[in-house]
């Protein structure tokens, strides 16, 4: 709170003759130390209102020097405070006033002494400032140039745009806040400069070789879109759904542009196709309609090759397939969504008698049945081979090799067994 004097309240006059006394002649004294210093004359009043007027004086002064002291709390800037002592310690040094000049002293040294240390603080906070200063700005040096120094590969163009403009405002604010040394200032600028230059030259480069690749991307899109366009209304079903699909083709390969203009442009590439294979569908659903009544013809032909099987007299059932493969082709198209559910109805009939016939020829098969008599031959001599190895074993008396043959003679055994089976079986 800000201390001010009041000319209206009284002055304390016992204390004021403690320090000051006036003479007859209306002369004020004050005393100080012991000694005593004229301080000034009120002619024509009385003692008391003479002093009162140099003890008022002393007041107010002291309210000065209140008034100082609150600065000094609020940590106001030292030079300032220093001036303000100095011109309060001149007002002392000149005695014109009455009042306690010791005490007064006494707050002005712890004034001075204050003010000092304050001065030292702000050196102290000046120095720490300054440092803050120059990291900031030399983080924010070092963040740009690790922007530009980024491949054209890792770059993400927008974000370090925005990134550099924003260390931009950062550096022009810690400017505002705090001056450094201009020798210090100028090589950061420099550096800081350097590496926003490279990048926004890089970076224009980059975005004009990307309108580049656009417009070239545009132009064979563009060329893509007239010959789509210019085949929509063909009734060429066949060819022209072809050209459609190699048109696809070269779609996808063309080089990619901005994602806006390509959505724009392949709806417009889409829309030509469109156009062409709504009136190929339309077309083939009013021909659908027309083989309707194929589709109930066919269902019929079906159920009778079913009846075929399953196959009990070849001859007799390759007759009746041919018959209804012969009708088959004489009843045409069927509609396109069941063409394959009938297709594959029919193909398992012809499956199931091939396969019959195919059997048959296996047990007829005379090349099969002399390759089964030449390894019964052989098999009948390995066994009487191994017959004889078993008698050896034997007479030697050794259980492993008795064992052992053994088995091997099992084993061909077992096998002629079952060759001589399957031989019966061609001989029948």
């Amino acid at each position: 709170m800000t201390t001010q004097s009041d000319d209206t309240l009284p002055v304390n006059l016992e204390k004021a003759r403690q320090f000051g006394r006036v003479d007859a002649e209306g002369h004020v004294f004050v005393i100080v130390d012991g000694q005593e210093f004229a301080v000034g004359q009120v002619p024509g009043v009385s003692e008391d209102e003479a002093l009162t007027y140099f003890a008022r004086k002393f007041e107010n002064f002291e309210a000065q020097v209140a008034l100082l002291e609150e600065r000094v709390a609020r940590k106001a800037k030292a030079a300032d405070l220093q001036k303000a002592a100095a011109h309060l310690g001149q007002q002392v040094a000149a005695r014109n006033m009455v009042g306690d000049y010791a005490a007064l002293q006494e707050r002005l040294v712890a004034l001075v002494g204050k003010i000092n240390e304050r001065e030292e603080a702000e050196k102290t906070e000046s120095a720490e400032a300054r440092q803050a200063a120059l990291e900031a700005r030399e983080a924010i040096v070092s963040e740009a140039e690790t922007i530009s120094a980024q491949g054209d590969a890792q770059i993400h163009w927008k974000n370090s745009h925005a990134r550099m403009n924003q260390l931009f405002e950062d550096w022009k604010q810690t400017q505002r806040d705090h001056h450094l040394p201009k020798s210090i200032e100028d090589e950061l600028w420099k550096r800081f400069r350097a590496a926003r230059t490279s990048f926004d030259r890089r970076r224009r480069a980059h975005f004009s070789q990307l309108d580049e690749a656009n417009a070239k991307a545009k132009r064979v899109k563009e060329a893509l879109i007239a010959e789509a366009e210019a085949l929509s209304h063909s009734t060429d079903w066949a060819a022209t759904a072809a050209k459609y699909r190699d048109l696809m083709d070269q779609w996808k390969a063309a080089p990619r542009g901005g994602r806006r203009e390509d959505d724009a442009l392949w709806a417009r590439f889409r829309a030509a196709q469109d156009v062409f294979f709504d009136a190929r569908t339309a077309i083939n659903a009013e021909l659908d309609k027309e083989f309707e009544a194929n589709l109930v013809a066919k269902e019929a032909l079906l159920e009778e090759a079913r009846a075929i099987l399953p196959v009990t007299d070849l001859a007799a059932a390759k007759k009746a397939l041919d018959g209804i493969l012969d009708r088959w082709e004489e009843i045409g198209r069927v509609p396109r969504t069941s063409v394959r559910r009938v297709e594959q109805e029919l193909r398992k009939v012809q499956d199931e008698i091939h396969r019959a016939e195919n059997a048959k020829w296996v047990k007829t098969d005379p090349e099969k049945q002399a390759r089964a008599n030449s390894m019964l031959t052989q098999l009948e001599e390995a066994i009487a081979g191994l017959e004889a190895d078993l008698a050896a074993a034997e007479a030697s008396g050794n259980a492993q090799k008795i064992k052992k043959a053994q088995q091997a003679l099992d084993a061909r055994k077992q096998w002629l067994t079952t060759l001589q089976a399957s031989s019966a079986e061609f001989g029948a």
